[in-house]
C-alpha cells in the first residue's frame, strides 16, 4: 500500500510517494516554482497551472508523483501499449499497464509509471529505490 503524501492545491492536488522516488529530478528541473527541494513544504500546487503541473508529473519515470484534478480537466490515463525501457546500470523504467502481483499471487499497485528493480537489492521491491548505486551495480551483459 502506498503511503502518499497530498499537496493541495486550488485546481489541482499532488501526491507523491516517497518510496517510489528515485531522484531523477524531473520534476524539479520542470517546474522548480511548484517542486522546490529546498521550499517547506517542498510542493506547492498553486506555483502553476494544473496543465502545467500535469505535463511534468507524467514525466515521472517512477510513479512517485500523481495528481487529481479539481478543474474538470483530465486525469492522467496509462499509456494504451506497455514500454519498457532499461536504465544502463539501473532499474526498468514501464509505462502502460501492467499485471504485477506478490509472491503470493496478490496485485501490486503499480500506476501508469513505474521503475522496477533489477539489481535484487532494493528495499522496496519490486520498485527501484536506488539501491543499485550502493552496491555499484553492473548487469551481466555490461560486465
Amino acid at each position: 500500500m502506498p503511503d502518499l503524501r497530498r499537496y493541495e492545491g486550488e485546481k489541482v492536488d499532488i501526491l507523491f510517494d516517497a518510496k517510489r522516488c528515485i531522484h531523477a529530478g524531473k520534476c524539479v528541473g520542470g517546474l522548480r516554482s511548484v517542486f522546490n527541494p529546498d521550499g517547506r513544504p517542498w510542493i506547492n500546487a498553486d506555483e502553476a497551472s494544473a496543465d502545467e503541473i500535469a505535463e511534468v508529473i507524467h514525466k515521472c519515470p517512477t510513479g512517485a508523483l500523481s495528481y487529481e484534478r479539481k478543474d474538470g480537466g483530465p486525469a492522467e490515463v496509462a499509456q494504451a501499449e506497455v514500454s519498457l525501457a532499461v536504465d544502463k546500470n539501473g532499474p526498468i523504467f514501464v509505462r502502460g499497464t501492467i499485471d504485477l502481483r506478490d509472491h503470493a499471487g496478490e496485485p501490486i499497485q503499480v500506476g501508469p509509471r513505474a521503475a522496477l528493480c533489477r539489481c535484487g537489492a532494493s528495499k522496496n521491491k519490486p520498485f527501484c529505490d536506488n539501491s543499485h548505486n550502493d552496491i555499484d551495480f553492473t548487469p551481466d551483459d555490461e560486465a
